[in-house]
């Protein structure tokens, strides 16, 4: 069953702030393109199969790996939300849900 998927205002923002991290760093968008082209994979993916992701210590909440990237994602009946994108090399202490 393919669910809709909303997003929290912190995922988008994560998610064009990694892009972005990318097309400065390396003066280019082509890196930014490919790694964009991976992350809508996995949300088509997390819309039609959410329970692929890794459970988390968080009730209903999931996980999808993307490189180097968590997106962390809540299941609900009608829809599934993407909460963040989280960057791995990261210290994980930051990580707040």
């Amino acid at each position: 069953m393919l669910r809709e998927v909303k997003w929290s205002t912190r995922a988008v923002y994560e998610w064009v702030d990694i892009l972005e991290y990318w097309i400065n760093r390396n003066k280019s968008n082509s890196y930014s393109l490919k790694l964009d082209r991976l992350f809508k994979e996995k949300f088509d993916l997390i819309a039609k199969s959410p329970e692929t992701g890794k459970l988390t210590d968080f009730p209903l909440v999931r996980i999808k790996i993307v490189r180097d990237y968590l997106i962390s994602y809540r299941i609900s009946s009608e829809y599934i939300e993407i909460l963040a994108i989280w960057d791995s090399r990261r210290n994980p202490k930051k990580f707040k849900l």
